[in-house]
């Protein structure tokens, strides 16, 4: 009873991997698809099909598309490139913008100069309003994201000359301490440690670009 149990399972994920293949078999994004192959060849082991059009999507994500090689800036949070590799200024932004190669995170090349700063609720529309290198989409960074911006390496305020206008000063998270807190956490860029201000307090802001992860505020 088992073995068939067994068996039936193996069949039923066979089949879905097929189907899948088949799917696959026809994939955009600047792989031909397979329709257009010769009329010889579709008389060819489909399986031997799949596998040659999946080397091909892989090699064309891994030339930096949308996938998961070295040329995939997506986020992703694998990857420990040294100060000197890890970021890069945007002309797609009009030099305004810079990505984390580590994460993929785009962010402000420059903040704004903010002294004292807006408060949490003013940090947070600041960045829903920014215009960077003629773009919208910018919000405030949860508090992992804005601390993953640190080198410990350096001094502070502990990131490379690739971002200018950066105060010795703490800069607000979009992660409140608890749920309903009247407090929100912060990174100083002074220290490079991550603390707490009340939400009414004034602090620096630095806007980010990427899709919002809800669990990671």
């Amino acid at each position: 009873m088992i073995r068939g149990n067994h068996k039936r399972w193996l069949s039923g994920v066979g089949v879905a991997v097929f189907i899948g293949g088949l799917a696959l078999v026809n994939y955009g994004g600047g792989v031909a698809p397979a329709a257009a192959h010769s009329a010889h060849q579709e008389h060819q082991n489909p399986f031997k099909q799949i596998l040659t059009k999946l080397n091909e999507i892989l090699a064309k994500l891994n030339a930096g598309g949308g996938g998961g090689g070295a040329g995939n800036y997506t986020q992703r949070w694998d990857i420990n490139n040294p100060s000197t590799s890890r970021f890069t200024v945007l002309a797609e932004f009009n030099n305004a913008a810079v990505r984390d190669n580590n994460t993929g995170l785009v962010w402000e090349q420059s903040p704004l100069p903010s002294s004292p700063g807006p408060t949490w609720n003013d940090a947070r529309l600041q960045c829903i309003d920014r215009n960077v290198g003629g773009t919208r989409g910018w919000r405030l960074p949860s508090v992992v994201e804005l601390a993953s911006v640190i080198d410990p390496s350096l001094p502070a305020p502990y990131i490379p000359p690739v971002f200018t206008g950066v105060q010795l000063t703490p800069y607000w998270s979009a992660t409140a301490n608890a749920v309903g807190s009247s407090t929100a956490l912060n990174v100083n860029f002074d220290d490079g440690h991550v603390g707490m201000s009340s939400k009414s307090s004034s602090n620096a802001v630095w806007c980010v670009r990427s899709p919002m992860q809800e669990s990671v505020y």
